[in-house]
C-alpha cells in the first residue's frame, strides 16, 4: 500500500507504524467530571469498522510526522492523507462533509470492482 505522503510524497506504508482510530487525537479532559469514563473509552474501546475509517499514523522511519489517513478497509484504498497536526488546528469535519466522502469513496470503489470483474475475468475453461 503506497500512502502519498503531504510533504515527502509516496512512501511505501512499511514506513509507517498505524495507531489505530483518528479519534485518539480528540483526548478527554482529566479535569472533567467523567473523566474516568471518558479515559475508559478513550483508551478501550475501539470500532472495527468495515469500509471508510481514519487512522493515525506514525512516520516511523522517515521525518516522524503524525498523519491522518482516511481508507477504505475492504480494498485498502487511500483515500486522503493530511497531517495530524493540521486535522487537530482545524478540528473535526462537518458531518455533512463526511458523508459525502464516504458516498464517493463507495462509488469509486463500486466503479473500480466493477471493472476489475469484467477486465480481471480469464475467458473460457482453461486448457
Amino acid at each position: 500500500m503506497i500512502i502519498n505522503h503531504p510533504h515527502l510524497g509516496p512512501r511505501d506504508a512499511s514506513e509507517f507504524t498505524v495507531l489505530g482510530d483518528a479519534s485518539l487525537i480528540n483526548r478527554p479532559s482529566w479535569q472533567a467530571e467523567n473523566a474516568d469514563d471518558a479515559f475508559y473509552s478513550y483508551l478501550y474501546l475501539r470500532d472495527n469498522p468495515a469500509g471508510l475509517h481514519r487512522e493515525l499514523w506514525f512516520h516511523e522511519q522517515g521525518d516522524r510526522s503524525w498523519l491522518i489517513v482516511t481508507r477504505d478497509t475492504l480494498t485498502h484504498a487511500v483515500i486522503n492523507v493530511a497531517l495530524a497536526s493540521d486535522v487537530a488546528k482545524a478540528g473535526k469535519p462537518a458531518p455533512a462533509a463526511t458523508k459525502k466522502l464516504a458516498k464517493k469513496t463507495t462509488e469509486k470503489t463500486a466503479k473500480a470492482s466493477t471493472k476489475s470483474g469484467k477486465s480481471g475475468k480469464a475467458g473460457g475453461k482453461g486448457g
